[in-house]
């Protein structure tokens, strides 16, 4: 067992190194604040295309912040329901009421919730998690026969830039410092291409009418939140690392502030089917 913040932790409910969004960090409100600013519109597109209604039986696993969740809870309405997992549930609990209910849960290590599902959804979950292969089993078994998987994860070696157009010194230093979250990422054992294999992995899993889409934002505020409130929470790691320095994080966190950096994500890919 550890300690953490005075509480007695079971070490299976430890969140797993590689994943960067540690509910603790104060910049994981920032990082969750970005990610439902860029990727809510595209991540409630496709959901809606693929039927939900009132009634649908909804598993988020992963749920990060709230806004996926409570848009999930108003759309299935009193005779739905929506399951939010996490290994860290402190940001979703505040939330937690009917439909709506909160779970501590691994994808990756404990067995899936024993109901059937009408969607199961992950957003930039399984790039980070210790066992992909047993995280979308998992999530297979929960479907119910017709029932929708929906999975979008980060594609970081697809575009590796943080800014495309490489014009002049501060855009230079922008992506000599992405590819250090990128050598720093890979060294704690994240995925960076699991993204482009989603299609296939999900027609080998049994999924019929499979399709996939990307989606890259390029110089919205958003991408500039989420590029800030990253560096932040990595910064004791990429200096200790020897990946970057202090005066160049420094320097690139005022360019963010005070030059107009037309900075980008890497490209969100979001693969869908339906279990037979």
């Amino acid at each position: 067992m550890t300690r953490i913040d005075g509480h007695l932790l079971d070490p299976r409910r430890l969140p797993d190194p590689r994943q960067l969004s540690d509910a603790r960090q104060a910049e994981a409100k920032q990082r969750f604040a970005a990610y439902a600013a860029l990727f809510d519109t595209t991540t409630f597109g496709h959901i809606e295309r693929l039927g939900l209604g009132p009634g649908w039986r909804c598993w988020e696993v992963g749920a990060g912040g709230t806004s996926v969740i409570s848009w999930l809870a108003k759309r299935v309405g009193p005779t739905g329901r929506v399951l939010a997992t996490d290994i860290d549930t402190s940001w979703q609990i505040r939330t937690a009421r009917s439909p709506l209910e909160v779970r501590t849960h691994d994808v990756a290590a404990d067995p899936p919730p024993a109901e059937a599902f009408d969607l199961v959804h992950a957003r930039l979950v399984l790039g980070e998690v210790a066992d992909q292969e047993r995280a979308l089993k998992s999530m297979l078994r929960a479907l119910r026969p017709g029932g929708r998987l929906l999975i979008e994860e980060a594609d970081p070696a697809l575009q590796p830039l943080a800014c495309p157009d490489d014009h002049g010194a501060a855009q230079e230093l922008a992506n000599r410092l992405r590819q250090a979250v990128r050598a720093l990422l890979a060294e704690r054992g994240a995925d960076l291409t699991y993204g482009r294999r989603l299609p296939r992995l999900l027609r080998e899993a049994g999924l019929r009418q499979v399709e996939a889409d990307a989606y890259f934002p390029l110089a919205s505020p958003a991408c500039a939140a989420l590029e800030t409130a990253t560096l932040q929470q990595l910064r004791p790691a990429l200096i200790t690392a020897g990946l970057a320095t202090t005066d160049d994080l420094d320097h690139h966190l005022s360019n963010i502030t005070a030059a107009p950096l037309d900075l980008a994500t890497p490209p969100l890919i979001s693969a869908w089917g339906r279990k037979p």
